[in-house]
Order: structure tokens, then C-alpha cells, then sequence
């Protein structure tokens, strides 16, 4: 696979630093039961990259400190941890706000018996990537029969109550390009998803978010193999918005890697990029217990242009209104 961070640097993206910290995004591992073209984590069934439970232990130290209203969960397929279930518990018993970034399929596997019941009874909100209405397409992006699975469960989390308007259980769907394009205007496309999902399988869902592909990693090592990263990276470029900098994930948010080192975001994650801090080399969630990050620098390279092209992109969706 290409290295994808010599090509992102240097860069010419506007500086930016740091707000706060009030949603913690975790990554609790790299194992998953699905092998996507557009995972910036590489993930797959065969990684065994996943979160200890003494990490997870100092994740609600660092919680316990103050100021985190959100803990958002991602991996590969976040559930795969066995301590998913535990440290969900544990975050909602301190009255935070969880989110699972589920791949919908896990939902399904033998393994993981009354998973979506759990989810619903804990409020967890669901973030399920569904990159298009259509069989084909999530086919071809996912594998044979993913597009299936994933209605299942969509239709299981309806008859547990999501999708219907109730914030408890909050069912948002995420779609990102099938490749080297900008995402479409998001509440257009949301129209469009309750359209076909409803018509054609009764499904109903809170909102749709609009992801851009990222040009790191397997999907940047794609577009260097096939001669298009330059040609993707341009487009980013030309589409960048300064209005879309106020609105990016990394100003109120910070990512934490299955050993519990500390990024900016996934992002910066994937390639290396540890949050900067002048008395650490590699700060881990452990250091910053307590620490007010406001001010602090974020670290950039070009890739940031996927967050700020067209109607922006964060973990949120878009950003432009």
C-alpha cells in the first residue's frame, strides 16, 4: 500500500487551533467484520488491533475530569471490543452522550445476539454508514450481500424505536462518494434516501450525513495506483470554503487510537499525526487527564481539504448550512 502522507505535505491549509474539548471520539480497534475500498483505518476481519481494558479505564478517568458531553465510538467495527458494551454502560451512567458509528452488518453476525437490543435500551445513538440507496452500488463498495444485511438491520432498529423521531434513539445514516468526488448536497440527498428507503422498504431514519472520502490510506493509496491522487486533491483544493474552518471536528474534538494515544482527529490518526503538545512527544489519554487543550494548535497537512470542500465535511456531516 502507498504512503499517503508525503504527498499531503507541506501544506498551505490555513492554521487552526483549538476551541475545546467536549466530544471524545475513540477508536477501539481496527477489527471488523467487513473490508471496505473507502476505510481510512484499513480495517478487515483479519486485524488484530483492539482497546485493553486498562485503556478503556483511563478513557473514563479522562471523562471523569470534565467536559465531555459526547464519547464517540469508531473502529472498524467498534462493537467487536469486548468491552464495547462495558465502557457504554459506564459513559452512559455519567450522562453522556453516546454514539456508535456502526457498520450496520455487525448487527447481524451470530456473534453479537441482542446488540441493537442493547443499544436501544442504553439511548445509544446510531451512526450507520449506508453509502447509497441502491443494491448495486453498496455492493460493490462493501461486498456481495452487505446491501441486504444492512436493510435488516435498518428495519430491526425501526422496531426498536429508531428513526422515528425520538432523540433517545437517534438513527443517522452516512454517505460518502463512491470515489474521487465531492458528496452531493446533503439535504437533497436525504430526500432522495427517505424516497427509496421508505418506498421500497419501509425504513425511516432522523437525518443522513454527508462524508467526503479522505486521500489517505487504502483509499489514497487507491488513487495513487490508478494516477488520480493529484487530480483528487486539486478538486479538494479548488472547492475549499474558509467559511467551512469554523465548523470542523478537530476545533471540539479529540481521537484516541486503540493504545489511547491522543490525535486531532481520525484523520490525523490514520497518518500519524499526534495531537502537539511543547512537554510531549506523543501525548497519551493518560497525560491529558485534566489538561485544558483550548488554544492548542491543530496539525494539518492537505488532507485537511476533505473538511472544508464544498459544503464541508466533519463527523457531523456537513457543514455549510
Amino acid at each position: 500500500m502507498h504512503a499517503t502522507l508525503p504527498y499531503l505535505e507541506p501544506t498551505d491549509f490555513p492554521p487552526l487551533k483549538r476551541r475545546g474539548v467536549s466530544t471524545l471520539q475513540v477508536n477501539l480497534g481496527y477489527l471488523c467484520n467487513q473490508t471496505c475500498l473507502h476505510c481510512h483505518v484499513n480495517a478487515g476481519p483479519n486485524r488484530t488491533e483492539v482497546m485493553d481494558r486498562e485503556t478503556l479505564d483511563d478513557l473514563l478517568a479522562f471523562m471523569d475530569a470534565g467536559g465531555i458531553t459526547t464519547l464517540d465510538l469508531t473502529g472498524g467495527a467498534p462493537e467487536l471490543n469486548p468491552h464495547f458494551r462495558d465502557l457504554v454502560t459506564a459513559a452512559r451512567s455519567r450522562g453522556i452522550h453516546v454514539i456508535d458509528r456502526c457498520n450496520l452488518t455487525v448487527l447481524e453476525e451470530t456473534d453479537q445476539a441482542g446488540l441493537a437490543g442493547f443499544l436501544a435500551d442504553q439511548g445509544v445513538e446510531v451512526v450507520a454508514s449506508l453509502p447509497c440507496y441502491q443494491e448495486a452500488n453498496v455492493d460493490s463498495q462493501r461486498g456481495d450481500g452487505v446491501f441486504g444485511t444492512s436493510i435488516r438491520a435498518l428495519q430491526r432498529l425501526n422496531g426498536l424505536g429508531y428513526g422515528r423521531g425520538d432523540d433517545s434513539r437517534m438513527l443517522t445514516l452516512v454517505y460518502n462518494p463512491l470515489g474521487p468526488s465531492l458528496p452531493p448536497d446533503q439535504d437533497q440527498l436525504e430526500a432522495a434516501y427517505r424516497l427509496h428507503l421508505n418506498r421500497d422498504f419501509g425504513i425511516a431514519f432522523d437525518r443522513l450525513f454527508t462524508i467526503a472520502n479522505m486521500p489517505i490510506q487504502r483509499f489514497g493509496s487507491t488513487l495513487i495506483s490508478h494516477g488520480q491522487f493529484d487530480e483528487y486533491l486539486a478538486l479538494l483544493k479548488s472547492a475549499h470554503s474558509d467559511a467551512n474552518l469554523h465548523g470542523v471536528m478537530c476545533r471540539d474534538l479529540i481521537s484516541v487510537d486503540w493504545r489511547g494515544f491522543v490525535y486531532d482527529c481520525d484523520f490525523n490518526q490514520m497518518l500519524d499525526l499526534p495531537v502537539q503538545d511543547p512537554s510531549l512527544n506523543r501525548p497519551h489519554i493518560r497525560d491529558l487527564i485534566g489538561v485544558d487543550l483550548a488554544g492548542h494548535p491543530v496539525a494539518v497537512r492537505d488532507h485537511c481539504y476533505g473538511c472544508t470542500a464544498g459544503q464541508g465535511s466533519s463527523c457531523g456531516g456537513a457543514i455549510a448550512g
